[in-house]
C-alpha cells in the first residue's frame, strides 16, 4: 500500500484531531473542529509552517507540521522543525511514519535547510528507535518551561 503525504487542507482538520487523539497527542486537552480550523488558518499565514497528512487508501491515517525557519546565524541557511508527528497506532509499522519524515527531509533539502530537528518526550522509546533508523541522531538536550 502507498502512501502520498500532501498539504493539509481545511477538510483534513477533523481527521488530524481524531489521529492526535487516537496517538496520544490531546494531554492537554483537544481544540474543537472550529477552533482548529482558525489555528489552521493561522499557520497558513506562516511563510512556511505547515500540517502535512499521510493518505493511504483514501482515507487520513498519520499526521506532522513542519515549520522551515529563516535564521540570522548559521550564515543565515534555513533550519527545519517537525512538530505533533502521529500516525493511527493501529498502523504503526507499516511504513507511513517513514514516508512522512523521508517527505519531511525532502522539503527541506529543497528549501535549502542545514539541519531538521524534533522533540521526542523521554517516556516514547519507541518513537526514538523509529528515529534513529531514520538517521537522526540524539543532539544535545532539550529545555522546556510550563507558562
Amino acid at each position: 500500500m502507498s502512501v502520498e503525504v500532501r498539504e493539509a487542507a481545511a477538510e483534513d482538520i477533523q481527521q488530524v484531531l481524531s489521529i492526535y487523539k487516537a496517538a496520544g497527542l490531546a494531554s492537554r486537552g483537544q481544540l474543537n473542529t472550529e477552533e482548529a480550523m482558525a489555528v489552521h488558518a493561522k499557520m497558513a499565514q506562516y511563510p512556511n509552517y505547515h500540517v502535512f497528512v499521510a493518505e493511504q487508501d483514501g482515507e487520513v491515517v498519520g499526521t506532522f507540521a513542519l515549520l522551515i525557519m529563516d535564521n540570522l546565524a548559521n550564515g543565515g541557511v534555513p533550519s527545519g522543525i517537525v512538530e505533533d508527528v502521529a500516525v493511527l497506532p493501529e498502523l504503526h509499522g507499516h511504513g507511513i511514519g517513514k514516508a512522512m519524515m523521508r517527505f519531511a527531509m525532502q522539503r527541506c533539502r529543497r528549501d535549502g535547510c542545514y539541519k531538521m530537528m524534533l522533540s521526542s518526550n523521554l517516556i516514547r522509546t519507541e518513537a526514538h528507535r523509529f528515529y534513529e533508523a531514520l538517521g537522526f541522531t540524539r543532539h544535545g538536550f532539550s529545555y522546556r518551561v510550563d507558562l
